[in-house]
């Protein structure tokens, strides 16, 4: 048996020789919380920036052994190594430690063996090309509203290992545990390197084309995203819309007595909760079985209400009610919910035209849902297309749109597909890339847009190409939109 199989937050780690691959914030987080537990710590980065310096300054007076600028190599009297997620599988580093039958761990990994022994809080997950942060938190605010001490954690709000650590029976003082439940985003990086996840319950939102480019190929990436379910013990939530995640939940290997959950926008069949008369209702978890479903919100309860929001509200619903939280909680928690910026985001209404930001949308997937919101629709798009396609998207949406202003390195990829699928459609490209690019952008959208359509960012690519991140792109979008609406006024 491998030397570090059984090892968990009560172990002796004095006898153990720790690799931590990457000194970026998950990183410095494991090996800090290593440190404290007495194993020996050499973190790994090719990176010698000031950032990473600093970090290593730090590490190395908690006596941590820190190699900067040399990644390749696996330290010598290894145990174990502890991925960041940014590393990929291919990686040397890791690459050459399967070759040398050494485990390698994610952060994910490493935080479930260091929950505390007795107590620990129950892991509701949740994974999905899109909608995850949204759902993970509309989930925390359910279970607050019924009353429970709950966290959003992850890859969202508290990092996955500070809250562990911090996790402990009389984490108050008063003898009570710090949390009740913990509300977790997984991505599938984290995901591709766990396998001894055993959570309480866990949904997959959907699955489409992205981050190919990391795992190789879709089915890997599907792969990792399925790891979710791996020994859950109440539900597998799935999404009835997207056959994919059911395929997932029936290969699953789960513990006994473990239910799959679907969620639908149509009425629900038995075991699924889903959408009637603008009710959410649950037919899956039913304390009477005299009745044929349970009301547990409406649809204008969800802000805001576009059908692929309500999905994430429905996932939430589900796990929310496989912990036992009752109906009215799940209206009391959307309606304290209010989503992250940049998520379809409504900055205003100028000359009859609405203008959304919806910078989040960084893949096809994600600007599918959005597009599919609105019936008349100004599409501003583009930036670094990842690898991805834009075919379907643009078919499926055609008829919404009534024009196109394009921006960004992968915007003719866009302009194609356009050309293919929508060739009626006015095309507007804005090649600049400076800082005033997002006014010229909303400009020409208001000259092409009319009262009663919706200018939408809704880009399907990521951001680095122009701005630092989604949210400054969004930022820059709404405050284009605000100076013309300063200006028309």
């Amino acid at each position: 048996m491998s030397k570090v199989a059984d090892l968990n937050r009560d172990s002796d780690w004095s006898g153990i020789h720790v690799v931590v691959a990457g000194i970026g914030v998950s990183g410095f987080a494991a090996a800090d919380a290593l440190l404290g537990l007495g194993a020996t710590v050499t973190v790994v980065d090719g990176k010698a920036d000031d950032a990473a310096r600093e970090r290593a300054h730090v590490l190395e007076n908690l006596r941590a052994t820190v190699r900067l600028g040399d990644a390749e190599t696996v330290p010598d009297g290894a145990d174990v190594v502890v991925t960041s997620p940014g590393w990929k599988p291919t990686a040397p580093l890791l690459v050459a430690a399967l070759a040398a039958g050494l485990e390698v761990w994610g952060e994910v990994e490493l935080a479930w063996r260091l929950r505390p022994t007795t107590g620990a809080a129950p892991w509701l997950a949740i994974t999905g090309t899109n909608g995850k942060t949204t759902t993970v938190r509309m989930l925390t605010s359910m279970l607050n509203a019924a009353g429970h001490k709950a966290v959003a954690a992850g890859n969202v709000g508290t990092p996955l290992l500070e809250v562990v650590m911090a996790e402990q029976s009389g984490g108050n003082g008063a003898g009570n545990p710090r949390y009740d439940v913990l509300a977790i985003e997984l991505s599938s990086f984290q995901l591709h390197w766990s396998s001894s996840l055993r959570c309480h319950s866990a949904v997959v939102l959907n699955i489409a084309p992205d981050h190919v480019d990391w795992h190789g190929d879709l089915d890997e990436y599907a792969k990792a995203k399925g790891k979710i379910y791996t020994g859950v013990q109440v539900a597998c939530v799935y999404n009835v819309g997207d056959p994919a995640t059911e395929r997932l939940v029936e290969h699953a290997e789960v513990a006994e007595g473990a239910r799959a959950i679907g969620f639908t926008l149509g009425p629900p069949g038995p075991s699924m909760l889903g959408v009637v008369d603008d009710l959410l209702v649950d037919r899956a978890f039913l304390d009477d079985r005299r009745n044929a479903a349970l009301e547990l919100a409406t649809v204008a309860d969800v802000v805001p209400n576009a059908p692929h929001n309500v999905a994430n509200a429905l996932a939430a619903a589900a796990l929310a009610r496989a912990f036992g939280v009752p109906p009215a909680a799940i209206r009391d928690g959307l309606h304290a919910f209010r989503p992250d910026a940049h998520r379809i985001a409504d900055v205003a209404t100028v000359n009859g035209v609405r203008y959304i930001d919806d910078s989040k949308a960084t893949n096809p997937h994600a600007a599918a849902a959005s597009l599919g919101a609105y019936e008349r629709i100004v599409w501003i798009a583009g930036g670094l297309a990842k690898g991805a396609t834009f075919d379907e998207l643009v078919a499926g949406a055609a008829k919404r749109l009534r024009a196109a202003v394009l921006i960004g390195a992968d915007r003719a990829e866009i302009a194609a597909a356009l050309a293919r699928h929508a060739p009626d459609v006015p095309v507007t490209e804005v090649s600049a890339t400076d800082t005033g690019a997002m006014a010229a952008v909303v400009a020409a959208a208001a000259e092409l847009a009319e009262a009663g359509d919706t200018v939408l960012l809704a880009p399907a690519c990521a951001s680095m190409d122009m701005f630092a991140n989604y949210g400054e792109r969004g930022d820059r979008f709404a405050a284009a939109v605000l100076e013309l609406a300063e200006g028309k006024s």
